[in-house]
């Protein structure tokens, strides 16, 4: 292929590359390159200079192909065919060569360096002479948004989209929407009631004439592609008729039915068979739990039934399968708690007055279990001395070794509240570092300092109840080391409150799984690019928001849910999308049927046609990834833009310097 001209751009990246590869020498080598037509080297190819070069050249010189050698083509791959295409070049006739995380970066070797980079250009060099002109692919966007998840990401998410005019389906599992800031008594560092700050979202989320509230609802499939999903919801029964119920609540009244909420209550009080979480719940319909109902348990009572004025109950209810056509998915389906029994030291599960946070959040919380009054576990007795451990789960490699962000601010609010409800009672923190990195979150620590609770920096070993020295009888020991004075310490409390980290979601595999996404180590949510893509995944049309990409506080995940909401409102406001067309193709000449590339696809892309017994790509689905074009035992199946041509060049290319080449295709 004598005829292609390709032009070389070696990028110094400032000092990253320069440092450690000769990129003059790289340049000066690739200008005498079989099919290079010029090779230059410039400080920053990415600069709009750098850029401008490039057009110029394939003006000027007439190039047919372009080689950019500097980052990686996740950061400037998509910058660079934006400048081929200015120029009148196909966007896809350009090759890039990561000469930096793949090269500079990984040796101090300048000579090996290098010779390496000239190996990588002449690759791409070898590779990019097989590219041929691909169009991008156009897909309309279904402009209905499906978001999972009703907490304050999914909330605000949904508010923003269906404020720009279009539907929303916002599918909760929970008979109410609110998540975890449901639960929060007041938020740090303003002290906000937290009710007061998501009461009205919540009633504007169940009013809004754009969204569809699908509570106690729960996604269990998941078809298609951007722009056009097709998901299966499946709305449990509530066994109370929603067309009729106003809500008035003379059904949960007169329930005789009670059992242990450890839910919404966390154990600490109780509800009745019939029940609304919490009075502000959004939808007002209560729920019937079949568990602790009489009726469900023992064919008798139907109290509920007889005192239902709009006769709303309906025992004979089932469960509902609906079927969504969607554009767009937000994923925002929050956090767990970290289990405190896992930490057997600590005593919770044991000790009756040890407590966790989300426990301590319930009792403080007006409307909680024991009407804001802050008792120890008899009901009555308030402590007059109470320990606040930090990092429960947290920063401990035997654990969570990431920090969860919040508890650090939650302590210190705890340690606040008790001080304004509790002023004669001692208050001691125990933590590792204040981590008060927030707007105003500072000022709060101090606040706190001011207040008079005692801070003891050091992990905490363990709480016991064994009392060994006078005034520790019927208290709690805290065995801690503080490293400000280098000693350890014995402090006797009468509660304790454990501040749990945040976790991934139990089912988080199985979500991203149903997606087609990726989880981290710790089960949150990959995304795209962690600075410049944070609420994008890997599978188109799906985003992430909030607390199930990783630990973040309320202002945080409000952020990013606006964010995600705005990158779906600008698809669905594009119409339609165009998709790049680095897709797998099926001949189905060559197929065969037998159906290893339909498991192998990691994003359900392949479908089998039994009548036929071959398969085909969902183009619009496939993501390009090249798992079946390598397992496919007949050839049946290639990559655009990774034919085996132009990746066995390229291989062929990298192993120029090699003497004794052993020929791997035959041209």
């Amino acid at each position: 292929m004598s005829e292609e001209r390709v032009g070389v751009y070696v990028c110094h990246c400032g000092t990253n590359i320069a440092k450690t590869v000769d990129v003059q020498d790289v340049a000066t080598w690739a200008a005498g390159q079989p099919h290079v037509t010029v090779a230059r080297d410039y400080k920053f190819m990415c600069s709009s200079l750098g850029q401008e070069m490039v057009e110029q050249d394939i003006q000027e010189q007439g190039l047919t192909r372009v080689v950019v050698a500097a980052c990686s083509p996740h950061m400037h791959e998509k910058t660079f065919q934006g400048a081929c295409e200015r120029a009148g070049l196909n966007r896809f006739m350009f090759e890039m060569a990561n000469i930096r995380e793949l090269n500079s970066w990984t040796t101090k070797d300048r000579e090996s360096a290098t010779q390496k980079a000239k190996s990588m250009v002449r690759g791409a060099v070898e590779r990019v002479v097989h590219h041929r002109p691909l169009d991008m692919l156009p897909v309309p966007i279904n402009p209905n948004t499906l978001i999972v998840g009703g907490g304050i990401a999914g909330i605000t998410a949904a508010l923003d989209i269906a404020n720009a005019g279009y539907h929303v389906y916002l599918v909760e599992r929970e008979p109410s929407i609110g998540g975890h800031m449901a639960q929060v008594d007041k938020t740090f560092p303003t002290l906000d009631c937290a009710a007061c700050i998501l009461t009205p979202r919540m009633v504007d989320v169940g009013q809004h004439p754009n969204i569809t509230l699908l509570s106690y609802s729960e996604l269990e499939q998941v078809d298609g592609h951007v722009g056009n999903f097709t998901v299966r919801v499946r709305k449990k029964a509530r066994f109370v008729n929603e067309a009729l119920c106003t809500g008035c609540g003379d059904c949960i009244e007169k329930c005789p039915g009670k059992t242990l909420d450890e839910v919404f209550e966390v154990g600490l009080g109780y509800r009745k068979a019939v029940y609304k979480p919490f009075p502000q719940a959004v939808p007002k319909y209560p729920v019937i739990d079949t568990e602790s109902c009489i009726f469900f348990q023992r064919g008798k009572c139907k109290a509920c039934e007889l005192v239902c004025p709009t006769h709303a109950i309906d025992f004979t209810q089932k469960d509902e399968y609906l079927q969504l056509q969607v554009g767009n998915i937000i994923l925002a389906t929050g956090y767990d708690l970290f289990d405190a029994r896992t930490i057997p030291q600590y005593g919770y599960g044991r000790l009756a007055n040890v407590f966790t946070s989300m426990e301590f959040e319930r009792m403080v919380n007006a409307a909680g279990p024991t009407d804001g009054q802050i008792v120890l576990r008899d009901g009555v007795t308030p402590p007059k001395s109470v320990g606040i451990i930090h990092c429960v789960g947290s920063r401990d490699k035997h654990y969570h070794e990431y920090c969860s962000r919040v508890c650090c601010m939650y302590s210190l609010k705890f340690a606040h509240l008790i001080h304004e409800r509790l002023p004669d009672t001692e208050v001691y923190n125990f933590y590792i570092d204040i981590r008060a990195s927030g707007k105003r979150y500072e000022e709060f620590y101090h606040r706190v300092l001011e207040e008079g609770t005692h801070f003891i920096r050091g992990r905490v070993a363990e709480v016991t109840d064994a009392a060994r020295m006078p005034g520790e009888e019927g208290k709690l020991i805290i065995q801690a080391e503080d490293t400000l004075i280098g000693k350890q310490r014995r402090i006797p409390v009468d509660m304790v409150i454990l501040s749990t980290g945040v976790q991934s979601r139990h089912d988080s595999h199985e979500v991203a799984q149903l997606f087609g996404m990726g989880c981290d180590f710790n089960g949150y949510f990959i995304e795209r690019h962690p600075k410049l893509d944070p609420v994008l995944t890997m599978s188109d049309g799906v985003f992430i928001a909030g607390a199930c990409q990783g630990p973040m506080a309320i202002p945080e995940t409000v952020a990013q849910a606006g964010s995600a909401a705005s990158q779906v409102i600008s698809l669905i406001s594009q119409g339609t999308l165009m998709m790049e067309p680095i897709r797998a193709r099926i001949n189905p000449d060559k197929c065969s049927g037998c159906r290893i590339c339909n498991n192998l696809c990691p994003y359900h892309a392949i479908t089998f046609h039994a009548d036929r017994k071959v398969s085909e790509v969902i183009t619009a689905m496939c993501q390009g990834c090249g798992a079946c074009v390598s397992a496919c035992p007949s050839s049946a199946i290639t990559g655009a833009h990774f034919t085996a041509q132009q990746v066995m060049s390229q291989i062929e290319g990298i192993l120029w310097d090699v003497r004794e080449t052993i020929p791997l295709m035959a041209r």
